[in-house]
């Protein structure tokens, strides 16, 4: 196994992480990122197959477990109810008790909803130049995220600095500061949500919350504290991923003047999935290896942690043709965006459903839109999103 260097801090590094991925995937099918010290993988086949191999999962063993440093401690009482750091039986329970809220005729019933928003917040948008994302590609999944969880919809903007807080705690070189406000962002965060839960028990209304209360399994129901944590996850998994694929996206679109027959409704849920493969919002997702694993002539030793790179899977060469190229009508064949097996992320339908209608909206009622500025990315890795998308509306 080669062993590689590469500071995730290196702002040309986050700019474009692709060539050191192609360089690492040409050392194998495994390496050893170095300033990491954990074995990475970018290889298509391998990352689809560990993410459905019940042999490695999200949960740290007991024996790894660290002793949570006091300042922390707000922050990982959260997690520590969180369905995406867990693993069976308490992920199966909890995974289960969600998707009977969360269902898919729910999320389609939005579609109306999404639509009219779209041309709302287009009807809003300023003259000249302006930031996309902030007017319009943040706004929208927040705005529905909030409606679909029935929290007032005006504390959109606390939601969003609540998640852009709490989400520095995954960041690479995450320091003090950045703990510091994760901590004051759950705190907020959970604060809010307990007071509305409780206002939800005593006036249940026609939303997420209402039906996460109810839901009920053999005859178990979510406590509060996983109530609270499942609503926080689903407030930030919930626009997180589609403000950077969204923002993502439509720089993609400008950039490579892709023709408006991509966005027809033939073809639009193709162009979604190229967006998702070609550029996605997240670029690593970590397992924990449970029992010794061969996978390629690599043998994972057990209580390793493993990173699967997600954008450099979604570029191998031998699942993708011309990788690096954006083609929206290319074979449509699954990506690595959202994850795959038990932890396959329960706000993709959601994410995909609000892209194939909002893109389509946009340059259908803004034909001339361009780029006012060389778009640039957050000076943030392992989430891959831009800081801005300034455009001109001609």
């Amino acid at each position: 196994m080669q062993s590689l260097s590469q500071s995730p801090l290196d702002p040309a590094f986050v700019q474009n992480p692709y060539p050191f991925y192609e360089r690492a995937r040409a050392a194998g099918p495994f390496f050893l990122w170095e300033d990491y010290g954990c074995i990475s993988t970018g290889n298509y086949a391998v990352v689809n197959a560990l993410f459905r191999d019940r042999r490695l999962g999200r949960e740290v063993p007991p024996e790894k477990r660290m002793s949570i440093p006091e300042h922390l401690a707000p922050f990982y009482a959260v997690e520590a109810h969180s369905m995406l750091e867990l693993e069976p039986p308490r992920h199966t329970r909890l995974r289960s008790l969600v998707l009977r809220a969360f269902t898919s005729r729910r999320i389609t019933a939005l579609a109306p909803e999404i639509e009219t928003l779209t041309h709302q917040l287009i009807d809003a948008l300023p003259e000249g130049e302006f930031d996309l994302l902030t007017h319009f590609g943040q706004r929208l999944p927040v705005i529905i995220i909030a409606r679909l969880l029935g929290v007032p919809e005006e504390m959109g903007d606390d939601l969003l600095r609540w998640s852009n807080a709490m989400v520095g705690m995954y960041q690479a070189g995450r320091d003090r500061a950045r703990e510091d406000a994760a901590v004051a962002a759950t705190e907020a965060f959970v604060g809010f949500m307990r007071a509305y839960v409780d206002v939800r028990r005593k006036s249940p209304g026609d939303d997420l919350i209402t039906a996460l209360i109810a839901a009920e399994q053999a005859g178990e129901k979510l406590n509060t504290e996983e109530l609270i944590t499942t609503c926080i996850l689903l407030l930030n998994a919930g626009h997180e991923a589609t403000v950077h694929s969204f923002g993502n996206g439509v720089k993609t679109l400008l950039e490579t003047r892709t023709p408006p027959t991509a966005l027809t409704p033939e073809s639009i849920e193709g162009t979604v999935e190229e967006i998702l493969r070609y550029d996605p919002p997240l670029h690593i997702f970590t397992r924990q290896v449970y029992e010794e694993v061969e996978v390629m002539g690599t043998t994972l030793p057990k209580g390793s942690e493993i990173q699967l790179l997600l954008a450099a899977a979604n570029r191998d060469p031998a699942a993708f043709d011309t990788p690096s190229k954006f083609q929206p009508n290319r074979p449509q064949k699954p990506n690595t965006s959202f994850g795959a097996g038990i932890h396959f992320c329960v706000g993709a339908p959601l994410a995909r459903l609000e892209l194939q209608i909002a893109l389509p909206l946009l340059f259908q009622r803004l034909p001339g839109l361009r780029l006012a500025a060389p778009p640039r990315y957050g000076n943030v890795y392992h989430f891959h999103g831009l800081e801005q998308l300034m455009v001109r509306r001609d």
